[in-house]
């Protein structure tokens, strides 16, 4: 789950003294003139004798009506004066406030949260010839991106994907200033894409904070931090702004083409790239309000990316901090959705009415799992579980892990031979 054309058309741009030509013309060559002739002495004094009277009457009369003024104004200071007091008048008569245009919020919120996105390497296993020493038996399979959430006793913690460490062998963390930290994998979950780092905090200079995603609005400022396409471009930062919220996006975790699970994301156009995976993104304070997680890589679409919400991760990185894994119910069976099932088998082999279009078909039920206990066999038709309509298995487990607990008894309801039946279940907690 992994990380935006206009035509531009040339245009010619010209100040009122520009030409939208440029031509070339010859001036014509200057021919020499014959002087009059005469005392051509006595004419220049003449002339030079009434242009000064003419001069002298002008410049008087200018005086005297105060056209000119006899007392010279420094012109830079005058400037500044009429500006600034034709910005008070115009402040005072339509209430216009003047704002500056550096950007200094943007500097603030990387000053508090850029030193907390690291790196983190997935170095894996390979099969050493027997010319390699040893240590040279692992190699890096892929980089991504980790944020510093927590240090405490000389440890540090990093929040990152599932994705960026999983099938590692060893992790390495990789701080801004470039040390790079053995990492202990506390733990990870698939279904979150969420994994918890610890590493030694000697190095760790900047911590970051966690936000709330809950009062996210559209088009707030988000800026997306981590390393695109690896090391070479680490630290880069993007900007944008929050595109959408609460986006419903389907995953299929083990490649089977089905989707397993539902999460709901944080869409945003901050440019999201391979190794901005585990990767912070932030609000206009600096805060953490994202863990970035994947984009849509289609050719046709620029500008979606997605982040984990920093309120539905906070859980789940504290349990995998504290456990190593993530607790979620169980019921013990494998089933397909009854919209896939062919009219033929809805009547012939489960013997439904048409009135029942909706549920989930028991393909398998475990041995000594909460399914079984609960009498469940082959061919039941689950419709409900408790008052929750399930339409397919994405349907039951995204209520079960959302809405119950381990040890919580629910009520399910099913056809069995075309009649509707309900049986009590006890949930259980589903092994790692």
């Amino acid at each position: 789950m992994n990380e935006n054309e206009n035509h531009n058309e040339n245009k010619s741009l010209y100040t009122e003294n520009d030409s939208p030509e440029f031509q070339q013309t010859a001036e014509p060559e200057k021919q020499p003139q014959k002087q009059p002739k005469g005392n051509s002495r006595t004419g220049t004094l003449l002339g030079g004798i009434i242009g000064g009277l003419v001069v002298a009457i002008i410049g008087g009369l200018l005086i005297s009506t105060n056209i000119l003024p006899l007392q010279p104004q420094n012109s830079e200071s005058g400037s500044t004066q009429d500006t600034q007091t034709a910005s008070e008048q115009t402040s005072n008569n339509n209430n216009i406030t003047m704002t500056s245009n550096s950007d200094s919020s943007l500097d603030s919120a990387l000053e508090k949260s850029a030193g907390a996105v690291v790196g983190v390497s997935n170095l894996q296993q390979t099969n050493a010839s027997m010319w390699e020493q040893p240590e040279s038996s692992t190699q890096k399979a892929g980089t991504g991106s980790g944020v510093i959430y927590k240090k405490e006793d000389g440890k540090a913690y990093v929040v990152t994907n599932n994705h960026v460490i999983e099938g590692a062998s060893e992790v390495e963390v990789i701080l801004p200033d470039s040390t790079h930290v053995d990492a202990t994998v506390l733990g990870s979950d698939e279904l979150t894409d969420l994994a918890v780092l610890e590493i030694d905090s000697s190095n760790v200079k900047t911590v970051a904070t966690l936000g709330s995603s809950d009062n996210l609005t559209v088009g707030e400022t988000a800026i997306a931090i981590g390393n695109p396409l690896g090391m070479e471009f680490a630290g880069s930062v993007t900007k944008g702004i929050i595109s959408g919220l609460e986006r419903s996006v389907k995953m299929d975790s083990n490649q089977d083409g089905t989707a397993d699970w539902t999460t709901e994301v944080i869409q945003t156009d901050a440019a999201i790239n391979p190794g901005n995976s585990g990767g912070a993104l932030v609000n206009g304070n600096g805060e953490v309000i994202g863990i970035n997680s994947m984009k849509i890589a289609q050719g046709a679409v620029e500008g979606i990316g997605f982040a984990i919400p920093i309120d539905t991760a906070k859980p789940i990185i504290n349990q995998l901090e504290t456990e190593g894994s993530i607790s979620r119910p169980f019921v013990g069976i494998s089933a397909m959705d009854l919209a896939s099932v062919p009219n033929e088998h809805k009547q012939n082999t489960l013997h439904l009415s048409e009135d029942v279009e909706d549920g989930i078909v028991v393909a398998q039920v475990q041995n000594g799992s909460p399914a079984a206990k609960a009498g469940l066999k082959k061919y039941d038709v689950i419709t409900h579980v408790n008052d929750q309509a399930i339409g397919s298995m994405l349907d039951l487990k995204k209520y079960l892990y959302d809405e119950t607990d381990v040890g919580e008894k629910v009520e399910i309801t099913f056809y069995r031979d075309g009649k509707k039946q309900t049986s009590s279940l006890t949930l259980s907690e589903q092994e790692a």
